[in-house]
């Protein structure tokens, strides 16, 4: 099942269930895709208008890329409910010889790993978003300025939902070079993220 498949209702549902997954992953990454899909709605909305001229080109780039972005964020989406799927597999394995959980833990390890790579990627995605819905600002359609805060404000959720994934992962990794590299990367991706994601807003909020 593939959660971007599903109806808006479907999915709040089952994330409101008991099912382990989606969870907190799978919303970050929706929220990300929501961000990015506001910056591209925002440069729709420039496209073609005579008042934003100069700005076509950048427009249109600028939409392109935040298109792409959303798409990037669905796939993460699907793929970190997948890894979770993984490791919880890996839980189920025998363990009742020493052979049976030496394979058990390793495959846990590995699955951990890739529960880890997903939100990584959304951090990624979200601090490249951010960036680009930056580039737009003062270049595109003042009446949807609102729209560019709100974009802020999903891609600001998303990279600290994800941060927090990455963070109950890495705490359960036996690799403590790569939980190592994967905690100072993140704080490197949020120390970018977050004052731009304030930057947005507040530069939307004092153009009212």
């Amino acid at each position: 099942m593939k959660l971007a498949e599903l109806k808006t209702a479907e999915f709040v549902d089952l994330l409101a269930s008991d099912a382990p997954a989606p969870g907190g992953g799978s919303a970050a990454a929706l929220e990300g895709a929501l961000g990015a899909a506001l910056t591209a709605m925002v440069c729709s909305l420039t496209i073609g208008k005579k008042k934003y001229a100069e700005f076509e080109e950048i427009a249109k780039s600028a939409q392109a890329k935040a298109n792409d972005l959303k798409a990037r964020f669905v796939d993460v989406m699907d793929r970190d409910t997948e890894a979770f799927n993984v490791v919880s597999a890996a839980f189920g394995m025998p363990k009742a010889t020493d052979e049976e959980k030496a394979a058990r833990s390793a495959a846990i390890q590995k699955g951990l790993e890739g529960c880890t790579k997903t939100p990584f990627e959304m951090m990624e995605l979200a601090v490249e978003t951010l960036e680009l819905t930056a580039s737009i600002l003062g270049k595109s359609n003042d009446s949807a300025a609102s729209d560019l805060g709100v974009s802020a404000l999903s891609l600001r959720a998303a990279i600290q939902g994800a941060w927090l994934n990455v963070l109950i992962n890495i705490g359960s990794l036996k690799n403590k070079e790569l939980a190592e590299d994967y905690r100072q990367k993140g704080e490197a991706l949020l120390a970018k993220a977050l004052p731009l994601a304030d930057e947005i807003y507040d530069t939307v909020v004092k153009s009212m």
